[in-house]
């Protein structure tokens, strides 16, 4: 079953075209990493997805419902959920208290706050402390906790890893594991290639505002996607043709 359509989505950033005719369509549980350099468009292609940027032009569905007119607050009711870059929490909020927002939207699922931290098993003393005083890695997964309460047929995760050590790092990307294991279907952007590579099933490269990759994981290699990330696969498509 097809989760997540984009067709020929464009965005814009004043005349920057930033998203340049970009389509591609997500199966249920597919983990699907969003690969490219600063500036690729991989952000403002998710945000357009999630509706805090408007198109320029294209369509979403999702579960094959025409969601491209709808405001952001309507997809998370919708069932699309975004974790954006920063993580965006209310630092003046407890982990219960921001967790308990993301079911604000009343969807049906299965994901409660003993859930998320079953997931996050880090997160339970943390239960009544106040957001602002955690962890990097502690807001990240209250974040993400944050975005599964709204029970989301497909989760969106921008820079999971920016900014936390390699420690706390290896912390979010276990409990990742157990999450993916749920069968939750995930797009993920993320720097680290490896750890990109591990968890997703397929990759997507983005470059200039234009796929440039579309594979699976096991159908591609490392060198193939950093070939991609650069550039480097273009410039030798055109040296072949010359």
């Amino acid at each position: 079953m097809t989760a997540l359509e984009i067709n020929s989505l464009d965005v814009r950033h004043g005349q920057l075209k930033a998203v340049r005719s970009i389509s591609f369509s997500i199966e249920k549980g597919e983990v699907v990493a969003l690969i490219g350099a600063n500036g690729a468009g991989k952000t403002t292609l998710l945000r357009a997805i999630a509706g805090a940027h408007k198109l320029t032009s294209g369509s979403i569905l999702l579960k094959g419902i025409d969601i491209t007119d709808l405001a952001a607050h309507q997809r998370v009711a919708a069932g699309l959920a975004l974790v954006p870059e920063g993580r965006k929490l209310f630092t003046d909020m407890t982990t219960q208290e921001n967790l308990q927002l993301g079911a604000t939207v009343s969807r049906a699922g299965g994901w409660s706050v003993d859930k998320i931290f079953e997931i996050f098993p880090n997160l339970q003393r943390h239960r009544h402390a106040k957001t602002g005083n955690m962890s990097g890695g502690e807001q990240q997964a209250t974040a993400i906790g944050r975005a599964l309460m709204s029970n989301p047929e497909v989760l969106i995760l921008d820079e999971v890893s920016l900014g936390l050590s390699p420690l706390v790092v290896d912390q979010v990307y276990a409990s990742l594991a157990t999450l993916i294991q749920t069968g939750t279907t995930i797009i993920l952007v993320e720097q680290d290639l490896s750890r990109a590579m591990k968890v997703a099933s397929r990759a997507i490269c983005m470059l200039e505002g234009e796929i440039v990759l579309d594979k699976k994981m096991s159908e591609v290699s490392r060198e193939q996607i950093t070939d991609a990330y650069f550039g480097l696969a273009k410039i030798k498509n055109i040296a072949v043709e010359q």
